[in-house]
């Protein structure tokens, strides 16, 4: 199979981008999925968030500034199948470097490249800054696909629109033809609350089949998992949120066509179905979420 290099991104903060990223890429892993995560957000909440230490040298910098070989900055995680290049602050120096360089929006690209080249990984995740800057630019213009987190509140939805005309732009200007949208995932649905129904309902008349039907809820397990340096599978494997996390796995492979073999155990879905209810898109909407 051909190795996916997904970005995931979106401008605006606290989104849950991060929190995407990292439990994204742990549970296709969890699916017997070799995966790559690559931290460009100089903030490293995704390298914090999976264990790794924040040391100067370690980020993807050594290998924009052409110091040093991709593969030599991959280092194992706690999660098995889980491969990560971490970031520190020094990143953020990454950027003016960028910009005095020939082929200043392709240099990532290059670097991917040769991680390519080693033929090991089914994906690689890209996790972005929130902001448009020459990282994400870089991010976006090696990706295959950019998957959008956004939260269930009205100005998320400004922010979904200024990505899609950017992935537009991005594609008709040559900068990357073949860039795709992957999907919009919903994070931080509170079904107690109008607004987040609202909203979803908003995007899904809009984006129809893009969204993806798991939607992300609010819960508290979620929120602690990065201060522990852990996953939410591995901090807590039983609440909503890695429930909901295993399930957008499974839904991302699928819509990609790669099969996905179930090992017993908890059901990924049962947290949103019941037996007897319809299996239509987003029918689970009108069900509470746990918070724990």
């Amino acid at each position: 199979m051909k190795t996916g290099i997904i970005a995931v991104a979106n401008q605006k903060g606290g989104v849950g981008k991060t929190t995407t990223a990292v439990n994204l890429a742990a549970c296709l892993a969890e699916k017997r999925r070799q995966v790559l995560l690559i931290d460009i957000d100089p903030q490293a909440n995704a390298t914090s968030g999976l264990g790794l230490k924040k040391q100067p040298g370690a980020s993807i910098y050594g290998a924009l500034s052409g110091e040093k070989s991709a593969d030599s900055l991959i280092q194992t995680t706690s999660v098995k199948m889980l491969d990560m290049i971490p970031s520190e602050i020094d990143l953020a120096g990454a950027e003016v470097e960028i910009a005095r360089a020939d082929g200043y929006l392709f240099r990532l690209k290059g670097i991917v490249s040769t991680i390519l080249a080693l033929e090991k990984y089914h994906y690689i995740l890209l996790d972005c800054s929130p902001s448009l800057g020459l990282l994400t630019m870089n991010a976006l213009a090696s990706a295959d696909s950019v998957l959008i987190p956004i939260q269930c509140e009205y100005y998320a939805l400004e922010g979904l629109s200024m990505m899609l005309r950017l992935i537009e732009q991005l594609r008709t200007s040559g900068t990357n033809p073949s860039l795709t949208l992957e999907g919009i995932v919903m994070t931080m649905y509170d079904n107690r609350t109008n607004l987040s129904k609202q909203v979803v309902q908003e995007v899904i008349t809009h984006f129809g089949d893009k969204i993806y039907e798991t939607l992300i809820p609010r819960n508290v397990r979620l929120g602690e998992a990065p201060s522990f340096g852990q996953s939410i599978i591995t901090y807590q494997s039983l609440s909503t949120g890695a429930v909901a996390y295993r399930q957008l796995a499974r839904e991302f492979m699928t819509r990609r066509g790669d099969v996905v073999q179930e090992q017993g155990g908890l059901n990924p879905g049962s947290w949103q179905k019941d037996a007897g209810e319809t299996s239509a898109p987003f029918a689970f909407l009108n069900r509470g979420t746990d918070s724990v």
